[in-house]
């Protein structure tokens, strides 16, 4: 028999954390002194105490991991909570990984500051150009609210001009506008530079517009969009230092898009007016 002290030690656990599985009833001792309330266990209850843990460190609650070793779950249920709980785990590791690169990127942005060169914007009247498209909503402005509605739109895009036989003859361009239902939602246009006819293509969902010309301040900007937020206060920066304002959202022009996304080339074509200076 081990005293609850040698009993926690061999299975790296806290005394109190015993004493509370014992008040719950998951892990009682084999023994316990009537007159000094000193607990005592057995050997072969450490299989036990190892499940426990086990369990708790997959995410279980205690009413869960009580249930699973007492059997009051059968196989399909227990195979079925596993699942769901695997399934749990991906979705978190996925959204730290994301949350991460976005961590990252500000470094990277915060260590830019003063650092970058802003004699690569260029104002420049950005003629007009049609476009055929496909049409999205996102939570938001920000990068990973985009990224997961504007890559979907393109991967489908383009297949679906294949198939109505229009051919790409520019740059893919891609778009934002505030939604109508306000709340900081944007709609998403993914855009690809085409010769067609204005209006819808087919039965596709795709449908073709004519965009203005517009008086621009244009940035080259090399690597992941993911990546885009030091480009994008370069910009920001030159603007309020040179007398501009922005009067929309950045027009993103594709220049290369190599299958590794950290050699993109996109131009961001951000519509400007000068500041009244009255």
């Amino acid at each position: 028999m081990f005293t609850i002290g040698d009993f926690a030690r061999y299975g790296r656990v806290s005394a109190r954390m015993l004493r509370h599985y014992d008040a719950i009833g998951l892990l009682r001792p084999d023994r316990t002194d009537p007159a000094t309330g000193y607990r005592h266990y057995g050997a072969a209850q450490l299989a036990r105490l190892n499940r426990i843990i086990a369990l708790k460190d997959l995410g279980f609650t205690l009413q869960q991991v009580r249930a699973v070793l007492d059997e009051r779950l059968g196989p399909e249920e227990l195979r079925g909570m596993l699942r769901l709980r695997r399934a749990e785990l991906a979705e978190a590791v996925t959204a730290a990984s994301e949350r991460l690169a976005r961590v990252e990127a500000r470094l990277r942005s915060i260590e830019s500051e003063g650092r970058m060169p802003a004699d690569d914007v260029v104002i420049k009247t950005v003629p007009g150009v049609r476009v055929a498209e496909l049409t999205g909503t996102a939570a938001s402005y920000q990068p990973q609210d985009i990224g997961p509605v504007i890559g979907p739109l393109y991967e489908e895009l383009f297949p679906l001009l294949e198939g109505a036989g229009v051919r790409p003859t520019g740059p893919g361009i891609a778009r934002y506008e505030d939604a109508p239902e306000g709340g900081g939602a944007m709609v998403v246009h993914a855009g690809v530079t085409v010769s067609a006819p204005v209006g819808p293509v087919g039965g596709t969902g795709v449908r073709v517009v004519e965009l203005p010309p517009f008086e621009a301040a244009t940035i080259v900007h090399r690597g992941a969009m993911d990546d885009v937020m030091p480009t994008v206060q370069t910009l920001a920066r030159w603007l309020d230092a040179n007398g501009y304002r922005s009067v929309g959202y950045s027009r993103e022009v594709s220049l290369e898009c190599p299958p590794d996304r950290n050699l993109w080339v996109t131009e961001l074509q951000e519509p400007v007016e000068p500041v009244s200076r009255a």
